[in-house]
């Protein structure tokens, strides 16, 4: 299992930050910073949301190392549609049924 500084070091290198250049956006020294990385500094919640804010990530990404995704919107917005389509066919169906009612005399 990889560490959050190894998720924290993979975030920097695909920014094309050097530790130096990340620890100047960080307002930190370098070697603080290479401390984070390697673990050997135990992060605050602070400092964690100041890292994810600077490399704009979240921070599920750097304890997960996995990427968030934003498709939940497109997901919900999608899943809207879906619904009042479905909807809409339930009306039609209950319209004809109550056409066939009446064509039957009930």
């Amino acid at each position: 299992m990889k560490s959050i500084g190894n998720h924290i070091k993979e975030c920097r290198v695909g920014l094309g930050l050097s530790q130096a250049g990340a620890a100047k956006l960080l307002n930190i020294s370098t070697p603080a910073f290479c401390k984070i990385e390697t673990g050997q500094t135990d992060l605050n919640l602070s400092r964690l949301y100041q890292i994810a804010k600077v490399f704009d990530v979240d921070v599920i990404t750097l304890i997960s190392g996995k990427p968030v995704h934003s498709t939940n919107n497109e997901d919900i917005v999608s899943l809207k549609q879906k619904l009042e389509q479905k909807e809409e066919e339930i009306h039609k169906l209950r319209k004809k049924v109550i056409d066939l009612y009446d064509k039957l005399g009930i």
